[in-house]
């Protein structure tokens, strides 16, 4: 049980992803942890969590009612303030950064935003446990498959926090800096499903920007599943990433559409999008391994890969959504899975994940 008893920092943890982090780590999977510290900026959010925990009454969730008030803490703060970083950085065995601008047209228009975000934030870690000496354990970046020969601010920043995570290795000996790497998660914040949810809801049309588009796929807890795998198995300057299915956003569409009569509208890639995603480069599969149900991503730097013991790269092109794609029955199938069809949401399945 590597948690027990652990102090975990969750940067960005009111977000999808990190709300469900939460919710599992308190759970106590991987060992009940001392305390669980979330670190945003947004009050109202925070609130709103908060609350939630305090209304539950599902009873396999007693490990949270009995320990609510001493293991789960709220600090308003931003990844992008060294300070605030600090202040909570000292107190962690553990941190998870998934504090991050990820909508790919919102980091089109404003880059700057995006890299005082996804980089300095990321750094500002680096720098609190280099400059500070504070003894971090280990330490999760939560990328993207846009990160992955990256078209769009959103990936490119995405991609320099994930080299700012392997390079700090070498000069904190201490700390083990690992990222995860995944693609979109179903019905995430901002995501095109809740979009085609209110679309339908409203009598359509339902807009696609191009038929053709691929997606990976991901629950929230396929996301959280890759963090605690490379919390328990990545070695220092791994990229884990998860073997995942992929999808056209037509498919996806068609499928939670199913018999109505609502039209399809086409409307155009947006700025910074591109038609397939990749989670692995054809750069990357010569250092490329399997471990269990994720491919690891081993570090370039040599001063990493010395004590290696040599293990066989296992892809021989890059990881593309526009591999192996489902089909329209296998797309419902997955959406029917995760209880994301419309009128899943509806009866009130789901619904958590649209807040």
């Amino acid at each position: 049980m590597i948690l027990k008893d652990k102090t975990i920092l969750v940067t960005g943890g009111t977000g999808s992803m990190g709300k469900k982090l939460v919710h599992r780590l308190l759970t106590g999977e991987l060992g009940t942890p001392k305390k669980v510290i979330v670190l945003s900026r947004d009050e109202a959010k925070q609130h709103d969590m908060r609350v939630s925990y305090l209304n539950r009454r599902v009873t396999t969730d007693e490990v949270i009612f009995n320990n609510f008030m001493n293991v789960l803490e709220f600090r308003i703060g931003d990844v992008r303030s060294y300070e605030d970083v600090c202040s909570a950085v000292k107190q962690a065995d553990i941190i998870i950064n998934a504090a991050a601008l990820k909508q790919v047209p919102t980091c089109e228009y404003f880059p700057i935003q995006a890299v005082l975000t996804n980089c300095l934030g990321a750094s500002n870690i680096v720098q609190a446990i280099e400059g500070q000496g504070y003894p971090v354990d280990t330490v999760v970046g939560i990328s993207t498959d846009k990160a992955c020969k990256p078209v769009n601010v959103m990936g490119m920043t995405k991609a320099v926090q994930e080299r700012v995570f392997v390079a700090a290795n070498i000069l904190n000996p201490n700390t083990r800096f690992v990222c995860v790497r995944y693609g979109n998660v179903l019905a995430s914040r901002g995501s095109v499903i809740p979009l085609f949810h209110d679309q339908i809801k409203n009598g359509g049309p339902v807009t696609l920007t191009s038929p053709e588009m691929t997606r990976f796929l991901l629950s929230l807890d396929d996301a959280v599943d890759t963090v605690f795998a490379a919390v328990k198995g990545a070695k220092r300057g791994e990229t884990y990433v998860p073997r995942a299915p992929s999808a056209t956003v037509m498919n996806i569409a068609r499928a939670l559409i199913k018999q109505r009569a609502l039209s399809i509208k086409t409307i155009g890639v947006r700025p910074g999008e591109k038609l397939h995603e990749i989670l692995i480069s054809e750069e990357e599969v010569h250092h490329c391994v399997q471990r269990g149900a994720y491919y690891a991503i081993q570090p370039m730097l040599p001063e990493l890969r010395q004590d290696e013991v040599s293990e066989s790269n296992t892809l021989a092109k890059e990881y593309s959504s526009g591999d192996d794609v489902l089909d329209l029955a296998d797309t419902a199938a997955l959406l029917k899975k995760h209880r994301l069809m419309v009128e899943d949401v509806d009866a009130g399945n789901g619904l958590e994940l649209l807040r």
